[in-house]
């Protein structure tokens, strides 16, 4: 099984940061994906980056990159910071999600093995579920979620316009624990 990591937005996306500029989306999401990758292959498991650009690529470009993998032979994993604003307050909303297309897909039970790692490594933090059609993640048609022929899910990774938020993940602590909840998540999806 590849495992493929991908990398919320890039350099030269607009916005996408704390309000004090302090986490800035696409070097944060990078370094995780990054941290990810190698612990997985620690592991023995098959990972890679889908971006390794520091520039923003295209969504069309990064789905191609994924479906070169046949569709039973990989799993896509996004990895995201959520925002409640445009990025110029700060805000309340706090939180964990995960999100897969929409419908019953065989991203869901991807998405429930990193549900189960948030709750264990994200101990008395909010994880935010939509138990609407029996399972914790959200749906949406997000372009990254719709086009890839693997089970994909995207994450967000607590709240980049929450200030409690922005401190954890930028601490050493906040990004092993991001990082862990990648690793157990796919682990366990992976049987591992």
């Amino acid at each position: 099984m590849k495992v493929l990591i991908d990398n919320g937005h890039g350099s030269n996306t607009p916005g996408k940061c704390s309000p004090d500029g302090r986490l800035k989306e696409y070097a944060y999401t990078r370094e995780i994906a990054g941290r990810v990758v190698f612990e997985l292959r620690k592991l023995g498991i098959d990972a890679e980056l889908v971006v390794k650009e520091e520039v923003d690529v295209p969504l069309a470009e990064r789905c191609r990159r994924v479906n070169e993998y046949k569709a039973s032979e990989a799993i896509l994993i996004s990895i995201h910071c959520n925002a409640a604003g445009n990025g110029s307050n700060w805000m309340q909303a706090r939180g964990w999600e995960a999100w897969t297309s929409v419908g019953q897909t065989k991203a869901d039970k991807l998405a429930d093995c990193l549900y189960e790692a948030a709750e264990e490594c994200l101990f008395g933090m909010k994880i935010r579920k939509d138990m609407a059609d029996g399972d914790p993640d959200k749906e949406s048609s997000f372009y990254i979620l719709k086009h890839t022929k693997c089970p994909a899910v995207l994450t967000e990774n607590l709240f980049q316009d929450n200030k409690e938020d922005v401190d954890f993940l930028l601490s050493e602590e906040g990004k092993r624990t991001i990082v862990s909840l990648h690793v157990k998540g796919i682990c366990k999806y992976l049987g591992i």
